[in-house]
């Protein structure tokens, strides 16, 4: 108990840790409070309001329906994270569990799960999406899907490498040779032993699920509009780009903080739960 007492001061003691978490709760709080604050309809047209500056009435700007950049900018955030934050749960947790079989069992099962798994992550994360979505086509459940598949390999690596290490020690023997049953074999002496790592991995990358969502979005196939995402936003900024680059700077800077608040926080923890980096 002390150990993780000390763990958590460690990271609370980390300037970067505290400027992650600061930064994504309040990225957090502001999407999920977006209905609630006084903010104009993300979907709202104004025909004589295109291409506004910023104002005091309008902090960012409105974009070429005249419709307000800072509420599609907060409004989008819900979408954005949303996404990336249940896509990487279920890779999370759907990895995890076919890398631990593989690991654990090995033999045929090891090797139909790390085939698939290291085919997977044979194609780039973006190009891999770009072909399941063609083949599942556009939508907010269609995109959730799509990173699933795309990110659980990723966590069937890192899970496989993590039983492998901890399958032949003591306690596991011990366990095996109770007749101890294999779900509780992974609930109560696997699992917790690499949760650590799988975490750290998890909260890296929530930014590379958020790149790969604003992508799809930007080419077309991904979210569709008038739905607010950030990639969708870039995509209808671009145009406008010499003479309104408030449409497409203000999504792209929303994307930019938001991957590095959660790249902070999973370098500090990694920092911490590393024995490497503290000894």
């Amino acid at each position: 108990m002390s150990g993780r007492r000390s763990g958590g001061a460690r990271l609370l003691a980390s300037p970067s840790a505290l400027i992650g978490l600061a930064g994504i709760a309040a990225i957090v709080l502001l999407a999920a409070l977006a209905p609630l604050l006084p903010l104009s309809d993300p979907l709202a047209q104004q025909p004589y309001g295109t291409l506004a500056g910023p104002s005091l009435a309008s902090w960012l700007g409105t974009d070429n329906q005249g419709r307000d950049v800072l509420s599609r900018v907060i409004f989008g955030a819900q979408t954005s994270l949303l996404i990336s934050l249940v896509s990487i749960g279920l890779a999370m947790v759907l990895g995890t569990l076919l890398g631990v079989v593989a690991g654990y069992y090995r033999g045929y099962a090891e090797v139909a799960i790390m085939r698939v798994a290291d085919s997977l992550m044979a194609f780039p994360s973006l190009i891999l999406g770009v072909a399941i979505m063609a083949i599942l086509g556009s939508g907010t459940e269609k995109v959730i899907l799509c990173l699933t598949i795309v990110m659980t390999p990723r966590f069937v690596r890192i899970a496989y490498g993590s039983a492998m290490a901890v399958r032949v020690k003591e306690y596991i023997e011990a366990a095996q040779a109770v007749s101890a049953p294999f779900h509780r074999i992974l609930a109560v002496h696997i699992v917790p032993n690499i949760f650590s790592e799988i975490l750290v991995v998890a909260i890296l990358w929530i930014g590379t699920a958020i790149q790969v969502e604003a992508s799809l979005s930007f080419i077309g196939i991904g979210v569709s509009p008038p739905t607010p995402t950030w990639g969708n936003m870039i995509k209808s900024g671009l145009d406008y780009l010499p003479i309104a680059p408030w449409m497409a700077l203000a999504p792209s800077a929303a994307i930019f903080l938001t991957i590095v608040f959660f790249n902070l926080v999973g370098d500090s923890i990694r920092d911490v739960v590393d024995p490497r980096h503290y000894g």
